[in-house]
Parts: structure tokens; C-alpha cells; sequence
């Protein structure tokens, strides 16, 4: 059975940092994209940051790019995501996902939910002002 485990939310000041983890277990993804995609409440699903396999080129959204770091270690079979110079609006439940199968996606690099098959339960971020 395949498993995406988050830890390292919390509760933070503006400002501060975090570093989310995703542990993932019942299968290797080392050729495949992950992910983190963020979700608010009363907000859609938004995409934060994908790297890919192999190459570990990394992708972010507008709105936290300067400021997150996304990294895999494939022999840990994990995936990161420091956040720095977090901002209140950046309070929501962050999620790992994963590509397990190379099905198509547009554009240059997956950032669609749908495009994404293994999904973790989340973790709170919460940034106070």
C-alpha cells in the first residue's frame, strides 16, 4: 500500500520558517515528479512547488517563489519544502503529492492536482501576523 506521510507543520510568526517533510512508503517514485500544493479554507487546491525525478529540477508557484525550497533525497524516499518568510497568507493545509505513472500533463512541468495519482493527508501550516 502506498503511503505519503507530511510532518513539520506548526504554528509560526510572520516572518519565520518551516520545513515540511513527506515520507513516502509502498513504492519508489525516483523517475516521477513530486509535489506540495497548499489548500486554505473556501480556496481550490494550490500548486506550490514540483520537482522532478532524475533530473530534481524544481518549479514553484508565484506566489511563494524567493521564498520555498523544494528537495527530494530519493534514497530516503522523501521530499521537502522549506518556507521561509512566511506570511499569514500562506496559513493552509499543505499536501505531498506524487506521480506514479508518466500519463499526460500540459505544459512544461505537472502542476494541476489531476495530474498528480498519490496524494498524503496534510499537515497545518498557521503563520500569525
Amino acid at each position: 500500500q502506498v503511503q505519503l506521510v507530511e510532518s513539520g507543520g506548526g504554528l509560526v510568526q510572520t516572518g519565520g520558517s518551516l520545513r515540511l517533510s513527506c515520507a513516502a512508503s509502498g513504492r519508489t517514485f525516483n523517475n516521477f515528479f513530486m509535489a506540495w500544493f497548499r489548500q486554505a479554507p473556501g480556496k481550490e487546491r494550490e500548486f506550490v512547488a514540483a520537482v522532478a525525478g532524475i533530473s530534481q529540477m524544481s518549479y514553484y508557484g508565484d506566489s511563494v517563489k524567493g521564498r520555498f525550497t523544494i528537495s527530494r533525497d530519493d534514497a530516503e524516499n522523501t521530499v521537502y519544502l522549506q518556507m521561509n518568510t512566511l506570511k499569514p497568507e500562506d496559513t493552509a493545509t499543505y499536501y505531498c503529492a506524487a506521480r506514479g505513472s508518466p500519463t499526460h500533463y500540459s505544459g512544461p512541468y505537472p502542476r494541476a492536482p489531476t495530474d498528480y495519482h498519490y496524494w498524503g493527508q496534510g499537515t497545518q501550516v498557521a503563520v500569525s501576523s
